[in-house]
């Protein structure tokens, strides 16, 4: 049936296609935000699905490839840095869940969100606050969108070195609040974040990130 749910708290038996939508990067202060919208078969077992988040690099990585290779479908979407500038950081999260949503291949019976704020997706729509530690298909989204965007801070590391992107994905750790006092932001950071807002840029990047395929 394409749902494989565990433990999860609403009715999805008139649902064929249930789709799992989540984001990650909200938080960051540089960097796009990035979108996973995966469709999983009713066979699961062995997967190893978790929430990205308590997941290890190599372990996210290992079910990275397992959901690719086995889901019924799976997309991507981003929003860019100036979109999250101009829109702000909500809003483009919602955007980027809507162009993984609009990637599938499949059209989903019903959308499963991770979180509180319906992303307008002008499909049945379920929000399940704690959805990527409760849903396996959630956390399939969560876990191939922290693939893909931690992938792009590898290659904003290439193009902006000293900031340390590749350690720490763009979040404000220590080390990456020193390096924006001493480089001040570049242009993969995200100016209407404190405390990139009001900073001088840096010179542009040495080549720009490779957006995701059509």
């Amino acid at each position: 049936m394409g749902v494989a749910m565990s433990r999860l708290p609403i009715d999805i038996r008139n649902a064929r296609w249930v789709a799992g939508v989540d984001e990650v990067g909200r938080g960051c202060l540089a960097g796009p935000v990035f979108a996973a919208a995966v469709i999983l078969p009713s066979d699961i077992e062995g997967w190893g699905l978790r929430d990205s988040k308590r997941l290890s690099g190599a372990q996210r990585q290992r079910c990275g490839s397992r959901i690719r290779a086995g889901a019924v479908a799976f997309a991507l979407g981003r929003a860019e840095i100036g979109e999250i500038d101009r829109l702000n950081i909500l809003q483009a999260s919602l955007l980027a869940m809507r162009r993984a949503v609009a990637a599938l291949s499949l059209r989903p019976d019903l959308c499963l969100i991770d979180g509180n704020v319906d992303p307008g997706l002008e499909l049945p729509t379920q929000l399940v606050i704690g959805g990527d530690d409760l849903v396996p298909v959630i956390m399939a989204a969560s876990i191939l969108a922290k693939v893909e965007r931690d992938a792009e801070m590898v290659r904003l590391d290439a193009c902006h070195p000293g900031y340390g992107l590749a350690q720490h994905k763009g979040y404000g750790t220590a080390l990456h609040l020193a390096a924006l006092r001493r480089l001040g932001p570049s242009t993969s950071h995200r100016m209407s974040f404190s405390p990139c807002s009001g900073m001088p840029l840096t010179a542009p990047a040495a080549f720009p990130p490779t957006p995701l395929p059509a």
